[in-house]
């Protein structure tokens, strides 16, 4: 008799289980193109007394020791390097510049977390954000959050598209975790008690 008191309670507690194995959601459109307001890093290989850290102004550039302002917005990290190697060159302050350039914030590209979060808001979009990773950034969910409702709506270039997510599947492994790409809208839904 003991063995099944003890798995009564457990087989009530236990709902049905919400997977994410039905969600057709357009795949995230990676953008690595610099904006205004993305914070990189840009180190010129053996160079060590040169600031590293660089923020793109609001008219799209960035002032570069002995390269002055350039152009960087709509330009990946690697054009942006090769762009300071060439004009080190042409300026003859290096004959063969080494330059590395990686983002630390897309400033530019945002998304947005709403609903029962604990700090509901629009956040920077980090290379390679998924969305457990953007609720985090929201400070988590709420106490009275519906870990089965959590919409994420993307936009591409037909239309707008809303899916329901479990974000228990998520984290309990049973549904990998989504990429998000600049523009998504996370909305998190209140528990019916």
């Amino acid at each position: 008799p003991l063995p099944i008191a003890l798995t009564a309670p457990v087989a009530l507690g236990c709902g049905p289980k919400v997977d994410n194995s039905q969600v057709k959601l357009p795949a995230p459109v990676e953008t690595t193109t610099l904006g205004r307001g993305d914070v990189f890093t840009l180190e010129i290989v053996g160079e060590k007394d040169l600031p590293r850290e660089y923020q793109v102004a609001s008219d799209g550039t960035v002032d570069i020791p002995y390269v002055h302002r350039i152009e960087v917005e709509g330009l990946e990290p690697q054009q942006v390097a090769r762009l300071v190697a060439q004009k080190l060159i042409e300026q003859q302050i290096l004959k063969d510049p080494s330059v590395v350039v990686s983002v630390r914030e897309y400033n530019s590209k945002r998304i947005t977390v709403l609903g029962q979060v604990q700090k509901p808001g629009s956040f920077s979009l980090l290379p390679g954000m998924t969305l457990v990773q953007a609720i985090s950034q929201a400070g988590g969910l709420s106490s009275i959050a519906n870990r089965d409702r959590v919409n994420l709506t993307r936009k591409d270039k037909q239309a707008s598209v809303t899916v329901v997510l479990s974000f228990d599947a998520i984290t309990e492994g049973r549904s990998p975790d989504l990429p998000l790409q600049a523009g998504d809208q996370i909305y998190v839904h209140e528990r019916i008690f």
